[in-house]
């Protein structure tokens, strides 16, 4: 029976919980009764397991659902193109169904799909969605996908078969993201695609991109790293939060500035909940550093994952949306978490990370030391990434100006 201030949250084919809205249309949440007693898995470090309700008011689950939603211009494309309001509840009953992690939100009348649904999408229809950068909620019912990507950049799910584009029908699971260009900021699937290849040479965990085009127009190709496959070759979903699900922010608050977390309460989070901190913590702390170095000023907290493994395990997820905006006119430059208390990547110094190590909790000379070797480490492998990348997916001039970025910072360090 339908009840239109109510939602299903389902992993897989177990009822999670309930969502409800109430008359300000502020969102709640309950575990199911039989998840608890069955073994279910907390979805937060926000929401722990228990039988009471996350209230309305309290606004934690609110937040974390909302998390899983788009925001800014694609928020509205997607609000206008389905002719609904624009309300968080009413967002997550008509694109919830496939979203990062293992959840899916459904209207209380309908269940899970007993089979996952595919069809095969052409050149002509890649070639369209390409230059339409995605939008498919303009599409006609039958054909639209039930899908919501948290972020502001306009994104596309799809299955990846033996080399063949499928197009998930309704909710059925993806495995693979297509990003898009930007207007007026058309180098961004490469800069994206060269800075993650980059973090990768210097040793960070990074997810799987590929450049590619269709009728002259780029985009990147993104491996999910919260989509794995079964014995029967069947997409199933692993359950992940990001950071500012984690610590319990709403996604306008993913920048520090905007009064968000600072990058020492993330790294606090992450010691306190990681399964292997003597992995994980190093890594973000590179991360911060390589952000630094190779121009990535908008590495905000939304953009760090938890990835919940079916044993337990609370792992630091691989570092995605890795930009080198430095290179791009008309960004803003400052970082998006600061080091100690400066946002300005040109002018930072010794006593910013030395700051930055005591706010964490870590001895000062460990962090220079990592500042050092992620810097030797990017003048190493600049060149040799720029030789693969074009080895790869062709000249790109543009690339230049990465790379400037990257030398000018490191020389500033290591000059220091």
């Amino acid at each position: 029976m339908s009840d239109p201030d109510t939602l299903n949250v389902w992993s897989g084919h177990r009822l999670t919980g309930r969502l409800r809205r109430d008359s300000f249309g502020h969102i709640g949440f309950r575990y199911d009764p039989d998840w608890l007693s069955g073994g279910g898995f907390a979805i937060s470090q926000t929401l722990p397991l228990g039988a009471g309700e996350f209230t309305a008011e309290q606004g934690v689950a609110h937040r974390f659902f909302a998390n899983l939603l788009p925001e800014g211009g694609f928020r509205e494309r997607v609000v206008r193109d389905l002719k609904i309001s624009d309300t968080d509840f009413n967002l997550l009953r008509a694109i919830g169904g496939e979203c990062a992690g293992a959840l899916s939100v459904l209207p209380v009348e309908r269940k899970p799909l007993t089979q996952h649904s595919y069809r095969p999408i052409n050149d002509e229809e890649l070639a369209d969605i390409v230059s339409q950068r995605g939008q498919p909620y303009s599409w006609p019912g039958e054909k639209r996908p039930r899908f919501s990507l948290a972020g502001a950049q306009n994104k596309f799910p799809i299955l990846v078969r033996e080399g063949k584009y499928l197009l998930p029908r309704e909710e059925s699971p993806s495995s693979h993201i297509l990003k898009f260009e930007i207007a007026e900021y058309r180098n961004v699937p490469a800069y994206e695609t060269f800075t993650t290849l980059l973090a990768r040479a210097v040793g960070l965990p990074v997810v799987n991109i590929e450049l590619r085009s269709a009728n002259s127009i780029h985009y990147t190709i993104t491996k999910r790293y919260d989509r794995f496959l079964s014995d029967e070759g069947e997409v199933l979903r692993a359950h992940q939060e990001d950071f500012c699900q984690a610590l319990g922010y709403g996604h306008e608050k993913k920048y520090q500035e905007d009064g968000g977390p600072s990058f020492a309460q993330c790294f606090g989070m992450l010691r306190d909940v990681s399964s292997d901190p003597a992995t994980d913590l190093p890594h973000l702390l590179r991360w911060q550093i390589f952000n630094v170095l190779a121009g990535n000023s908008d590495g905000h907290v939304k953009n760090l994952s938890l990835l919940y493994k079916d044993n337990g395990e609370v792992l630091l997820a691989p570092f995605y949306d890795l930009v080198c905006t430095r290179a791009i006119e008309r960004i803003d430059h400052h970082l998006a978490l600061s080091v100690g208390k400066e946002r300005n990547p040109g002018i930072i110094v010794r006593r910013h990370w030395e700051e930055m190590a005591g706010q964490c909790d870590i001895r000062p000379r460990y962090l220079l030391g990592l500042v050092q070797e992620v810097a030797a480490q990017l003048f190493e492998n600049l060149v040799l990434t720029r030789t693969f990348f074009e080895e790869q997916f062709g000249e790109y001039p543009a690339l230049q100006r990465i790379e400037q970025v990257v030398i000018k910072q490191c020389k500033r360090v290591t000059r220091r």
